[in-house]
């Protein structure tokens, strides 16, 4: 088979048997023929190029300036292809098995400082106080809810305004929460968040979501929560491309980590599989410690 042949079996089998979405088999295309004709040119073929000729490719992207995310995704994309080309038997051996995945440097979150994130939940507030029409005080009023529970929880945002009414629970003091993989949590609410919930839900019909909507899910869409935010957060003076509902989630992480608490609670909270993802945020333990020393060891200040 030819090498257009053999990406041409691999993308139907992608599509057939894994339910690959369209937008993927796009990628893994292009990434795959521009891999095909980079072996061409060494006079060799999909069939026959070894390891070292993997290694090159990935020198030869990252020389054309390739993050190591995007070279990361291209040998994913050749990896999966060896291993059909290995299950048909097509290929005896997998040139991509002991080739090391290039890494990137995880970047650090974006955090907001407490006094900025006391801004936003203070202007929401009083938006939500103040607001004189029905739907104007609505919006408002499920905006400040939004943002107080957000920020007491770490939820995800596909959390948040998925939650149905029955997650509330034991007199509003806990959410119940499916997370990634179906998997349930028990998240506390402070009483802030509990008080804004209970005024919340005084406002609501019968239905089974907490921030109803009349789209097609029947829950507040991801895209309008962070308009809003965006909005609030330029009428309280913070830059909007500063802000987002993660940004919350992570300002949620940060400060708690840097109030004294466990990473492991942190990682419970936030609803991690893995303490690695949460770990992400111990460069707010780093400068908590760095800040210690340097207040209180007796060279520090000679």
């Amino acid at each position: 088979m030819s090498g257009g042949h053999l990406i041409s079996s691999f993308l139907e089998m992608m599509s057939a048997e894994r339910g690959a979405a369209a937008n993927t088999i796009e990628a893994y295309r292009r990434d795959l023929w521009r891999y095909a004709d980079f072996v061409a040119s060494k006079g060799q073929t999909l069939l026959t190029a070894p390891r070292e000729t993997v290694t090159a490719w990935l020198d030869d992207l990252k020389g054309e300036g390739l993050s190591a995310s995007s070279s990361a995704r291209h040998l994913s994309a050749i990896r999966q292809f060896h291993k059909f080309l290995c299950a048909d038997g097509l290929r005896g051996d997998d040139p991509t098995r002991i080739v090391a995945s290039p890494k990137s440097r995880r970047a650090l979150p974006k955090v907001l400082s407490v006094s900025e994130v006391d801004r936003l939940l203070s202007l929401a507030e009083r938006e939500a106080n103040e607001a004189a029409e029905t739907d104007r005080q609505v919006a408002s009023l499920r905006l400040y809810v939004l943002l107080e529970l957000l920020y007491a929880t770490g939820l995800r945002v596909s959390e948040l305004v998925s939650l149905r009414r029955s997650a509330v629970m034991r007199e509003g003091a806990f959410l119940t929460v499916v997370g990634k993989g179906n998997k349930e949590r028990v998240v506390p609410m402070n009483d802030r968040a509990r008080d804004a919930v209970r005024l919340w839900v005084k406002t609501l019909e019968a239905g089974p979501f907490l921030f109803p909507a009349k789209g097609e899910d029947g829950y507040l869409s991801r895209q309008v929560f962070a308009r809003d935010l965006k909005a609030l957060a330029a009428r309280a003076g913070i830059s909007a491309n500063r802000v987002a509902p993660h940004v919350l989630r992570h300002a949620f992480a940060s400060h708690l980590l840097a109030g004294g608490a466990d990473l492991r609670v942190v990682q419970m909270l936030l609803g991690h599989a893995d303490i690695s993802t949460t770990q992400i945020y111990t460069h707010v333990l780093d400068e908590k410690l760095r800040s210690l020393v340097e207040s209180h060891h007796p060279l520090a200040n000679g």
